[in-house]
């Protein structure tokens, strides 16, 4: 539950700051007209997302025992290619996010209503459907057959729509820079054992070997149906008997992607440090200024 909480936290959180940048920004430019077409992309958007998780889970059910795992584990692996890449673009652009934001509703201003409802879409979209597809590979990884992972990210989306409207208001500041630090790097030990979970369905789909080679077998010390066995399970995506290829493909995942999540320079830029994003996010109240430094999300 816990891990499915941070998921809609995070991609919540960063579909809430669009939102707010978008909206801010016309109000403050006198624009209220344009607000429609901007809640009507948001509405497509999340419409969609609803839609894709809903093939996913009742699509995959008329599917054969193997199919199910060949398109689990499949699905997994895109599932933490995509995060992957998200917390890492989400390190190096929150400082540039604004003013990313503030031309592209410029030149869809000039463009017209299909333009609007095009940029919230695309800009909402994108978090919607990586946030469908990542909870539905973690719910297949945590395998508790409950609705605690459906509640845990309906709970993080849900609070990441109140942090965001807060922040509109400006009744809330908050250290954006660590926040999506810390949250990146737990997201990027749930995809671990979400990846290491995907392998582990090739394998019972038969399309991978070593299906029965296990690299070691802890169920005596830590019982799957276990309390504490359930929520390594939930948070971690923890198999007390994973095979070598799980184990194998989770170290060389973790290991080399925290380190690089965690260096000072830009993931494969080579620039020097990565300058953070400001520290607090600004009041909703001031006016927007984007030929001023905008390293700070509405």
């Amino acid at each position: 539950m816990f891990a499915n909480y941070l998921i809609g936290l995070r991609e919540g959180l960063e579909a809430s700051l669009v939102v707010c940048i978008l909206i801010a920004y016309l109000v403050k430019t006198d624009r209220r007209d344009a607000l429609k077409p901007i809640w009507t992309g948001i509405a497509v958007a999340i419409t969609l997302a609803l839609g894709f998780g809903c093939a996913l889970e009742f699509g995959s059910q008329e599917l054969t025992f193997e199919a199910q795992e060949a398109l689990g584990g499949s699905l997994s692996i895109v599932a933490v290619c995509l995060v992957t890449w998200m917390v890492f673009w989400m390190r190096r652009t929150a400082r540039h996010l604004k003013t990313d934001l503030h031309g592209k509703l410029d030149a869809a201003l000039q463009m017209g209503t299909g333009a609007l409802v095009a940029t919230a879409f695309l800009a909402v979209g994108r978090e919607g459907l990586e946030t469908a597809l990542f909870v539905w590979a973690s719910v297949r990884a945590s395998g508790d057959g409950t609705q605690g992972p459906l509640i845990g990210v309906l709970l993080g989306i849900a609070t990441a729509v109140v942090l965001g409207y807060l922040f509109y208001r400006g009744a809330l500041r908050i250290n954006l820079s660590r926040f999506f630090t810390w949250t990146g790097g737990m997201l990027v030990v749930v995809a671990a054992g979400v990846l290491a979970y995907g392998f582990h369905d090739l394998q019972e789909a038969d399309w991978l070997p070593g299906l029965n080679n296990k690299a070691f077998d802890i169920s005596d010390t830590i019982p799957p149906d276990s309390w504490y066995g359930t929520l390594l399970k939930g948070v971690l995506n923890f198999q007390p008997d994973p095979t070598v290829l799980q184990v194998t493909v989770w170290a060389l995942y973790l290991v080399p992607t925290i380190a690089l999540f965690l260096a000072p320079v830009g993931f494969g830029s080579g620039k020097g440090k990565v300058k953070p994003a400001d520290e607090q996010v600004e009041q909703g109240s001031q006016p927007s200024d984007t030929t001023k430094d905008t390293t700070k999300p509405v």
